[in-house]
């Protein structure tokens, strides 16, 4: 890290989006770990990251005529992206001595700090031809699998820490739960520097090493349903783990199977959900934990399109490092914030033209719903009425629809809401244009957030931790019309970044309130958003001014790093920003 201090803080997360050509993500937990570390590296914070190199990524999407999903291998060529490096470190997994190769990725900093992310690879000639598979697949296999996984981005990832020669890391941060195995490996560390072995030591002994372990590490939890923290089975921990590194986890707590998210709740100094609401969910699933909240944001350079760069260049000089500087775009112009929108939604067009979806007006209202296609996200609440719809553009003004995102390849549910879009876009053909863009990835983000008029989001309470996608188009004035849920309930001001739907109503799958929802939607399209659009184009205007004066300045990832050193690196006394580098005359 050029002119900058040695490592101090490392941060593990199972999926990283690093760039829209290195396919080591599948959602929104990558999106925020790469969005994470692009802006630590424009701060110049002292960190590393680690994370698994995954040869054939998450999977490349393919879409039939009536919507079927397919899933392919991605390839990649991982040379041309990543820089090998001579370090090796190895795990022990079921009895066997797994390799571990690594490869580098360096994020440059808009300040000129470099932070390095480390990829992790099995594929080694030296290992067993099942080993060499372990971390081909990202989300990939079955709970032993997983389970592999986790041992090599916990045990491994620390080991390969040393072996680069970071020593000095005083914080170790585990995005998610995946990473919680980093206890064993510093438990490990420990005794080999005489703190004394973890299978015989006394209880003061114990509680004394696990005070210090917990002084090392924090934990960010995304999850608020119970089903989504991992959790493995005594007897595969049995045939998995080595008679040392179980007598670790049991003095972590961990004695009747593996809870990913209960250990690394176990070991942290401190905790934190990703949103208010969400930290309040966590607290009532882990009573007497204190879990804080640090709400998520978004790399605004990463996001914003290059029209609104460059308007954000000329109202908020130095944004790209002070993002509160965004607010200043309350004072833009109107004419040319909606020049700018205007670029960036041709832009759209022209790529849903390229991808088979002729049609599509720039005039139109365009909304567009991008998620992971799953049950709990409800994409299909806006069809609730079909004739309601075709009502609005007959009546008030064109209406089109966008959706994106895949479904996990083991998710019927999110399979079939694929289905039924795709059917339903037939039966709209010739009165509303409904696309469905296959293989939503980083660069199909970046098109959708930067395009859309309005960006749409139906989650059923409490279950969206954060949502991080509408804090994407907010970087782009793009105001939300969402159920209050994760962020929106502290982005959202009524009128000014955007439209609720409905009133925050913690939701129990009952079918009677997926149609209220979907009445809500409704009322505020028809009544508010597109009489807004296509009668008051000027308080439109003034509304993507305010989304990204409100919204942008303060729901990025610059503000939650900051955040992160202050409560949960401490690092607040020794380390500062830089200052932006002037531009040339």
């Amino acid at each position: 890290m050029p002119d900058a201090e040695s490592p101090r803080v490392a941060y593990f997360s199972m999926e990283i989006a690093l760039d829209a050509g290195i396919p080591t993500y599948s959602g929104g937990l990558g999106m925020l770990a790469g969005d994470t570390l692009r802006s630590a590296a424009d701060l110049a914070v002292p960190m590393v990251a680690v994370t698994l190199l995954y040869r054939r990524g998450y999977f490349h999407q393919r879409l039939d005529a009536r919507g079927q999903q397919t899933e392919e291998p991605t390839v990649w060529r991982v040379e041309d992206r990543l820089e090998p490096l001579r370090a090796r470190a190895s795990v022990e997994i079921a009895g066997r001595t797994v390799h571990l190769g690594v490869w580098r990725y360096t994020i440059q900093g808009a300040g000129g700090a470099a932070l390095p992310v480390y990829l992790l690879d099995a594929d080694r000639p030296e290992n067993d031809p099942d080993d060499r598979a372990l971390t081909a697949e990202l989300y990939g296999g079955d709970a032993r699998h997983r389970l592999a996984q986790e041992i090599i981005l916990g045990i491994g990832g620390v080991r390969m820490l040393r072996a680069l020669g970071h020593e000095g890391l005083g914080t170790f941060h585990m995005n998610e739960g995946h990473a919680a195995l980093i206890a064993v490996a510093l438990l490990d560390e420990m005794e080999a520097s005489g703190g004394g072995e973890a299978a015989t030591a006394s209880a003061t002994l114990k509680a004394e090493l696990l005070a210090a372990l917990r002084e090392r590490c924090v934990f960010t939890t995304h999850t608020p349903v119970p089903a989504g923290h991992d959790r493995f089975p005594a007897d595969l921990v049995e045939r998995l783990l080595t008679p040392a590194w179980k007598a670790r986890l049991a003095m972590c707590g961990q004695v009747d199977g593996l809870n990913m998210t209960q250990l690394a709740i176990a070991v942290s100094r401190f905790v934190n959900g990703v949103a208010l609401k969400h930290g309040e969910v966590s607290r009532a699933m882990f009573p007497g934990v204190d879990v804080r909240s640090i709400t998520n944001g978004v790399h605004a350079a990463t996001w914003a399109s290059p029209p609104f760069q460059r308007l954000f260049d000329k109202w908020a000089p130095g944004w790209r490092l002070d993002n509160a500087a965004l607010r200043n775009i309350i004072g833009a112009h109107g004419d040319e914030v909606w020049t700018a929108h205007l670029e960036a939604k041709q832009s759209l067009v022209e790529f849903l033209g390229e991808r088979g979806h002729a049609g599509f007006d720039r005039d139109a209202l365009t909304l567009v719903w991008a998620r992971r296609a799953t049950g709990y996200k409800r994409p299909q609440l806006i069809f609730e009425s079909l004739e309601r719809l075709k009502s609005m553009t007959r009546y008030i003004g064109p209406l089109q629809i966008i959706f994106a995102g895949k479904a996990h390849p083991r998710d019927e549910e999110g399979k079939g809401l694929i289905r039924s879009i795709h059917e339903v876009a037939g039966q709209l053909r010739g009165k509303v244009p409904v696309a469905y863009i296959e293989n939503y990835d980083m660069a199909v983000a970046q098109k959708l957030v930067a395009g859309a008029d309005v960006w749409v989001n139906t989650p059923r309470p409490p279950m969206e931790a954060s949502g991080t996608s509408g804090m994407k188009a907010a970087m782009n004035g793009v105001p939300s019309l969402s159920v209050l849920d994760g962020w929106w309930i502290e982005g959202h001001i009524e009128g000014a970044t955007g439209w609720a739907v409905g009133e925050y109503v913690a939701d129990d799958e009952n079918p009677e309130n997926d149609r209220k929802v979907a009445h809500a939607l409704y009322e505020k399209l028809a009544k508010v958003v597109l009489p807004c659009y296509f009668k008051d184009r000027e308080e439109f205007i003034a509304i993507m001014r305010r989304t990204v004066a409100f919204s942008g300045s303060f729901f990025n990832t610059h503000r939650m790093v900051e955040e992160y050193l202050v409560n949960a690196y401490r690092l607040q006394g020794g380390w500062r920003p830089r200052s932006e580098p002037a531009k040339p005359e």
